[in-house]
């Protein structure tokens, strides 16, 4: 019989287990006790959820609140220089991604058309234009060179400006400010201050849109009048920052697990066909966006225990995504598997609007650089690749490359 595993004080962040693989004292709670106790570094006694059918439970249950106005919000980690929150965060407008019915629903109601299944499809022809001409210029390099810098967080941030009409040309501004946002310990000023700088920048783009339309989605957005412009500088934030960071980082760690699964990658090389799977397995395997915060409305009960009105809630999709319960051999990398049904684009209403854009952006991008670059390798070794735990979105830093060939 196992031993109980002891209540965590904190969040488990350290990669203890591999670049890959979920902290271990992650994986041990999620064998022991799905449903666990948690304490807070400021005392607060909430719970984090890691077992794949709990946690597919609470994200479809509304009653386990998105929204960050209603309670304090506790941070499960330490937070250096960042005092320590005694009132509920305001509500920010148009930032639905922390909001519940009926606020939520009037808002992504207004961008599920431009996210559709067929329009992505209309879009694939040119998402594989944009890769190829990035490769183009990746080729054109002298290795080594920083995959992340010169494809990985290019590609989609080339794809995300054009579909919102931000210019590119502004990129590495947003690109800044976003990446300080994302820091996990950083200081309230230097987020708030990030975050002033991007909604800004934002506030007068969409205003721009509203008086001159052109053919991106937040003019389309911007059209509709009875949308503030508050609410369409916190949805342009919110769709820029997912759209370039959570690709990129899959690109980029994806690319970095497949140089580390030689065979898996080798199969890959040989079938083509195989990419649909392996872009789902890879997004299962790496779960790069890990850990949500739910509050609890009332008590609760889930996976034979009972949650409290007030408890701040964690969900690890990461360790979800690796439940034995779910997946056969969760911890291999299996480009074979059917991974329909893993959790790494949530699940329930918030469900990630930009799923299929993703994916497409993905297949292309992995195709491409396998294809275009067969002699692909890392240009230092894997223990010294530079892990991105300090962040909210979990890649790598820098993946220094090299090659001696390239092919068309």
């Amino acid at each position: 019989m196992s031993q109980p595993v002891p209540v965590p004080q904190g969040l488990p962040m350290e990669r203890d287990a591999g670049p890959f693989d979920p902290p271990r004292h992650l994986t041990r709670l999620r064998e022991t006790r799905p449903v666990s106790p948690l304490v807070f570094p400021d005392g607060h006694e909430g719970w984090i959820v890691t077992g794949y059918d709990a946690v597919r439970q609470l994200l479809a249950d509304t009653r386990f609140s998105s929204r960050q106005d209603i309670g304090v919000l506790h941070l499960p980690y330490e937070t250096p220089g960042m005092p320590v929150p005694t009132e509920p965060s305001p509500q920010i407008p148009g930032l639905f991604i922390a909001m519940d019915p009926p606020d939520h629903t009037r808002l992504r109601r207004r961008l599920t058309g431009a996210f559709t299944v067929k329009r992505m499809k209309q879009l694939e022809a040119h998402i594989i234009d944009v890769v190829e001409r990035q490769l183009d210029e990746l080729a054109r390099l002298t290795p080594p060179v920083d995959l992340v810098k010169e494809f990985a967080l290019p590609v989609p941030s080339l794809v995300i400006c054009e579909l919102l009409g931000v210019p590119y040309a502004d990129r590495e501004s947003f690109q800044d400010n976003a990446a300080q946002f994302m820091v996990k310990d950083q200081s309230l000023d230097e987020k708030m201050a990030a975050y002033g700088a991007l909604t800004t920048y934002l506030a007068e783009l969409v205003t721009s849109k509203r008086a001159a339309p052109g053919e991106d989605i937040l003019s389309d957005l911007a059209g509709q009048e009875d949308l503030t412009i508050e609410e369409l500088t916190g949805a342009a934030f919110l769709l820029l920052l997912a759209g370039h960071e959570t690709t990129a980082n899959m690109l980029a760690l994806g690319t970095f697990a497949l140089l580390e699964h030689p065979e898996q990658l080798a199969e890959l090389r040989a079938d083509p066909d195989l990419l649909p799977d392996a872009v789902e397995e890879l997004l299962r395997y790496l779960s790069i966006a890990d850990v949500f915060f739910r509050y609890a409305t009332e008590d609760l009960e889930l996976g034979g225990e009972t949650i409290g009105e007030g408890s701040t809630v964690l969900v690890s999709l990461l360790a979800a995504n690796r439940d034995p319960r779910r997946f056969d051999n969760p911890d291999t990398l299996d480009l074979h598997r059917k991974a329909r049904g893993h959790l790494s684009f949530g699940h329930g209403i918030h469900q990630c609007l930009g799923q299929q854009l993703a994916r497409i952006e993905m297949r292309a991008g992995f195709e491409g650089l396998l294809r275009r670059f067969p002699a692909l390798e890392l240009a230092i070794p894997a223990a010294e690749v530079k892990l991105r735990t300090d962040m909210n979105i979990y890649g790598v830093h820098e993946l220094p490359v090299t090659w001696t060939e390239t092919a068309r």
